[in-house]
């Protein structure tokens, strides 16, 4: 595929600057977003961004490339098919920021950071014994890249580790991945459950009513995509103590209204979706190993298959 016309949705150029010396040969343009043109557009082989722009069309289009892991933004529209647009994701440090952001929470817990905080300004010395991650038994829903780094710290620690996907297929760093349709077997005997599953239509409110039901006094732990979750079933799920409590870095809305019951539940901790912030020059290096890759007719591992949505 030769790529000439390259359009940058944001005001980038400085972080792009370093590598435009080795690639005289192309043109970028540099715009807002809001911006950006019809003309810009027809104009433009490559499209560059977080998102889609307003009036963002794929008709003239070869390669659009996303600055984050999650492109489910890009797969509501239409046309991948049809007009053969090849369409790839950000991959980067994103698994090792999730990993610590989930080991944050657990050692938390298990090290009774808050128990001790209590007993601290009650002037009490009460000891009570740490838990270890060894002890604990995990099941992670969804196993690419991130879902395997988040299996591999948990794994390093020596905990029981199993993973849910889509096909089943058997992945390092598990001691056993089963397909959806199973998940019961092993979200039963979990301790934490961590949802690093994209946004599909499979996905959409996967995390229902069925599901909370096989959980057994476990956390629940999402930093995939909010939408995944059916929120009304998970409150419940917390009411009648199936689940113990929940983490949320990702909401069904975004930001989370002022009105939602959820900012009030003291077994619910939210974070405004700031698991795995995208670093712009991890993501402007990963861009063009990509271009390097497309050039030179390399394997991209970050290429989405739009039929799957991942």
């Amino acid at each position: 595929m030769e790529i000439k016309n390259i359009l940058v949705a944001g005001n980038y150029y400085e972080e792009f600057k370093l590598h435009l010396i080795d690639h005289q040969s192309k043109e970028f343009r540099f715009i807002s977003p809001a911006n950006i043109t019809a003309a810009d557009l027809q104009w433009a082989d490559t499209y560059v961004g977080s998102r889609p722009c307003m009036n963002f069309n794929l008709s003239h289009l070869k390669w659009v490339h996303s600055f984050n892991a999650g492109v489910n933004n890009y797969l509501e529209l239409n046309g991948w098919i049809e007009n053969n647009v090849l369409l790839t994701r950000t991959v980067c440090s994103f698994g090792e920021k999730i990993s610590e952001y989930c080991l944050s929470y657990i050692l938390r817990d298990l090290q009774k950071h808050q128990e001790f905080e209590r007993k601290q300004h009650q002037k009490q010395w009460k000891p009570e014994t740490p838990k270890m991650i060894k002890d604990h038994t995990f099941v992670i829903l969804g196993t690419g890249e991130i879902g395997q780094k988040v299996a591999k710290m948990f794994n390093s620690f020596g905990a029981t580790v199993y993973g849910v996907s889509r096909s089943g297929q058997h992945k390092d760093y598990f001691s056993e991945v089963v397909d959806h349709t199973s998940s019961n077997s092993v979200v039963s005997r979990a301790d934490w459950i961590i949802s690093t599953l994209p946004l599909t239509q499979d996905t959409y409110k996967i995390f229902n009513h069925q599901f909370f039901a096989s959980m057994n006094q476990s956390v629940f732990i999402n930093v995939g995509r909010g939408a995944t979750v059916d929120e009304l079933a998970l409150i419940k799920a917390l009411d009648s103590g199936r689940i113990r409590y929940a983490v949320l870095d990702v909401l069904s809305q975004e930001p989370l209204p002022e009105d939602s019951v959820l900012w009030e539940r003291k077994d619910v901790l939210i974070t405004p979706h700031i698991s795995a912030v995208t670093d712009i020059n991890e993501a402007v290096e990963c861009f063009f190993e990509t271009l390097h890759k497309i050039e030179n007719n390399g394997i991209l591992h970050n290429m989405v298959d739009v039929m799957k949505g991942y």
